[in-house]
């Protein structure tokens, strides 16, 4: 996909993001009009045009999105690093029977581009681990990932 432009996610990027995943978001921050980057892991792509993010509703992040729409996340994988840009709303303040206050985030894609420098291929995708009680981290990411899928 180098030097490509995509107006939708490709086929395989789709199922890559229907499963908690490793990304970075940028938002224009509402105080000091400059980038403000967070990395995240709950995101969910239902199609190849729309990708819902569940945060924190005390984020940051929840307050940038009001102000200004327009988003980029960044996704690492296939070999590559991914810009996929597009302009996000507010779906849910609160979801509710979560443990934690979150909100849910729709982000509509307007482009995709791969945005690794000339002569250079990702070798490993990142991972993490949660450093927190795992069972209760497990119960919570399902829980999480349910309701991105269902829409509230």
């Amino acid at each position: 996909m180098a030097n490509q432009v995509e107006y939708a996610l490709t086929e395989e990027m789709l199922p890559l993001l229907q499963k908690e995943c490793y990304v970075t978001i940028a938002t224009i921050d509402y105080e000091k009009n400059i980038p403000y980057v967070k990395a995240i892991s709950w995101v969910y792509a239902p199609n190849v045009q729309t990708i819902r993010i569940m945060i924190d509703n005390r984020s940051r992040i929840v307050e940038n999105i009001k102000t200004n729409e327009g988003v980029v996340l960044t996704l690492i994988a296939n070999g590559s690093t991914y810009s996929i840009t597009g302009s996000a709303k507010i779906v849910t303040e609160r979801i509710e029977n979560l443990p934690l206050k979150l909100s849910m985030i729709e982000m509509e894609i307007q482009e995709v581009r791969d945005v690794m420098f000339y002569g250079a291929k990702m070798t490993i995708t990142p991972s993490y681990e949660k450093t927190y009680d795992a069972e209760a981290a497990a119960k919570l990411d399902r829980q999480v990932m349910e309701a991105l899928k269902k829409k509230e």
